[in-house]
């Protein structure tokens, strides 16, 4: 996770000048017997990693805890509230905006992170500043760009998407067995009642034996290219 976390000094970021930040938001959650349960926080840091060295971004370090509540039950998961993940993302943001930073990219690497939206949309009532990435339609094309075998309604936790990615920039987080936990689940009606133990008795619900580092490069091109669009809109601060 070393170089995954960013070791800029106040020097680096004085020379830099004011940028757009960007904040990994991850988790501490199961991923089955051969992910880590830093699997979201690893994608998310990947991904912000990327789209911060392409765009010479201001690199945060990583939320690593956030509400992961529907795999409350399985060893090793822990959550804080929405309420807290809430505070952080927005007291993060007030004190980038008091330094004179102009715009925030949340990279959101854990899909129960469901108050990251109100958060972006409550702060953007006063314009656009904050992005929350990637959105459905970049997670879509990536899949695309990537050619993934797999749905997006089949690849929900610890499949083909994720796998890749870990392949292509973090393989040693990847334990031997994987490729023998695919497990199906693609219809999951009362995930919010039931929650992952409901549908998966592993943890995955996805086909990791899909996944290779050549697709999680692809991936990580594909969320670049996306990420112009949202900086365009949140660079591009208008005068007070």
């Amino acid at each position: 996770m070393d170089a995954l976390i960013t070791q800029a000094t106040s020097g680096d970021e004085r020379h830099r000048g004011p940028a757009v930040a960007v904040l990994p938001v991850g988790s501490f959650e199961q991923h089955g017997d051969h992910l880590p349960l830093i699997t979201d926080t690893a994608i998310a840091c990947l991904i912000a990693r990327r789209i911060a060295d392409d765009h010479s971004l201001f690199l945060l370090p990583p939320v690593t805890i956030s509400c992961s509540h529907e795999h409350a039950p399985m060893a090793g998961t822990v959550s804080i509230s929405a309420a807290t993940l809430y505070a952080m993302v927005n007291d993060i943001w007030r004190s980038l905006e008091a330094s004179g930073i102009p715009g925030l990219i949340i990279v959101n690497g854990h899909g129960g992170n469901y108050v990251l939206s109100n958060v972006v949309q409550e702060i953007n009532a006063a314009g656009p500043r904050v992005a929350l990435f990637p959105a459905h339609e970049d997670r879509a094309k990536a899949r695309t760009d990537a050619a993934l075998e797999s749905s997006s309604a089949e690849d929900m936790h610890g499949g083909e998407f994720e796998v890749s990615l870990l392949l292509h920039g973090a393989p040693h987080l990847v334990r031997e067995g994987v490729e023998g936990d695919d497990h199906s689940a693609p219809n999951r009606p009362h995930l919010l009642t039931l929650g992952m133990a409901g549908y998966t008795t592993n943890g995955i619900i996805g086909q990791p034996s899909l996944a290779s580092a050549t697709k999680g490069k692809a991936l990580l091109d594909s969320f670049s290219r996306s990420a112009e669009a949202h900086l365009t809109l949140i660079g591009q601060v208008p005068a007070q």
